[in-house]
């Protein structure tokens, strides 16, 4: 037995090749493959490599997409742009990254904005005065801020927030002037799986026109294409596991539908919300290796999932990819894997929450994920602090809710530093 199995053995949990093989359902099980069914990029991680990005496109072939920092550009006549006529309208760097993120979506339009939450208000801002969205109740907390604190009071929108994984509640809350529907799936921090394609199919019976809008930051296009499944509009914080790196902010929002690409080119242009060249080239450099490192999340988060479900010091682990997960066969009908993230409720309270995250040495306490490095955060605190306190406890986000990032270090590392933090935290 190796060393790095023993110690596993010796924390009561066993090496990955010890438990049920990760099983990657093949790209076919999520519907078609429109953007990458090409003879040229058949597979998601050639299609990120390649799509856009041919060096023939370039004045000297350049292997890797050149970066293009000019803010305005020359017109032989007047009102005549050969392409662009300022950055902010376009630019080629940012064409690229376009191009690519549309592909491994399965979608014809994106459009990348300067944060995700920019990329959300883009999106929400289609909505008129007295038009009703219907939103998932542990949205992410920025989202929720913005259309409680904003939209609501400074737009006049309705909204309201209800569980997406009941559909009878979607069809309850629909109004005459409801126009957009918002969720997660799964969602954060509590990891509920909506079926996606019984919620599009419950809302265009409602509402032919009505959007539904599905936030896939949690999955990455890797596991999970929401347009596929029906959905009008995919929203990413480009943060998070399409970067994969954590030194750039991003959102973006990725459409079939033309009228709506014209809204957000609009949006663009007039907010001016938009990434610069550079960030736009370090995404595009981020999704080469965005297959892989998908790959390494979901197999260190599962076989950590597996071990905290069997920790005393632990009640209760939200992971979609257990068996134990309420909606386990809804996430297996809509996926091919599942990211790194994952939450958990620690038994105690928010002292035990405070030792056991100040007792991490390589998980680092930090709000944000999807990153190569593992990240753990108490939300009820932290990323959900503005959700009023009465709706946390309807909601069960509790002081001892625990939300984990698991980054692609190494898994006996990881399980070791977990156990040690347990142990300083919870008496038993």
């Amino acid at each position: 037995m190796s060393r790095s199995c023993s110690r596993l053995v010796h924390l009561g949990f066993c090496s990955l090749r010890h438990i049920t093989p990760l099983v990657f359902r093949p790209l076919s099980a999520l519907g078609t493959t429109r953007g990458m069914s090409n003879d040229s990029f058949p597979h998601f991680g050639t299609a990120a490599i390649h799509v856009g990005q041919e060096p023939e496109q370039w004045d000297m072939n350049q292997v890797v997409a050149p970066i293009s920092l000019s803010t305005t550009y020359k017109q032989d006549r007047p009102g005549e742009p050969k392409g662009h006529d300022y950055s902010r309208a376009g630019n080629p760097s940012r064409d690229v990254l376009q191009k690519c993120l549309a592909s491994l979506e399965d979608g014809k339009h994106c459009h990348v904005f300067a944060s995700g939450i920019a990329a959300s208000m883009a999106v929400i801002n289609m909505l008129k005065t007295g038009d009703h969205i219907i939103c998932s109740d542990d949205v992410y907390g920025g989202t929720q801020r913005f259309i409680r604190r904003v939209s609501v009071p400074q737009h006049g929108i309705q909204a309201d927030f209800v569980d997406m994984t009941d559909i009878s509640k979607i069809k309850a809350a629909f109004k005459p002037s409801t126009k957009l529907i918002w969720l997660e799936s799964p969602s954060n921090p509590l990891m509920k799986v909506v079926d996606i394609a019984a919620v599009v199919h419950a809302v265009k019976d409602k509402n032919p026109q009505a959007i539904v809008v599905v936030d896939n930051t949690f999955m990455s296009p890797y596991f999970q294409r929401p347009l596929t499944l029906g959905a009008d509009i995919v929203v990413h914080s480009i943060t998070k596991y399409i970067n994969g790196h954590s030194d750039v902010v991003m959102g973006a929002v990725i459409t079939d539908n033309d009228d709506i690409q014209q809204h957000l080119f609009f949006q663009q242009m007039a907010v001016g919300a938009v990434p610069s060249p550079f960030d736009c080239f370090l995404v595009n450099r981020g999704l080469k290796t965005l297959h892989v490192r998908m790959r390494t999340h979901y197999e260190n988060a599962l076989a950590i999932a597996k071990y905290l479900e069997g920790n005393e010091r632990v009640e209760k682990v939200l992971y979609p990819a257990l068996p134990s997960h309420p909606q386990h066969k809804v996430h297996l009908s809509q996926t091919k894997g599942m990211s790194g993230m994952m939450s958990f409720y620690l038994k105690g309270g928010l002292e035990e929450s405070r030792t056991f995250l100040s007792s991490l040495k390589i998980f680092t306490l930090a709000e944000s994920l999807g990153g190569y490095e593992s990240l753990a955060e108490l939300p009820s605190i932290m990323t959900h602090a503005s959700v009023p306190a009465e709706e946390r406890k309807k909601l069960k986000i509790t002081d001892n809710l625990i939300r984990l990032s698991v980054g692609i270090e190494n898994l006996d590392d990881l399980v070791a530093d977990l156990d040690q933090a347990l142990k300083a935290a919870v008496k038993v």
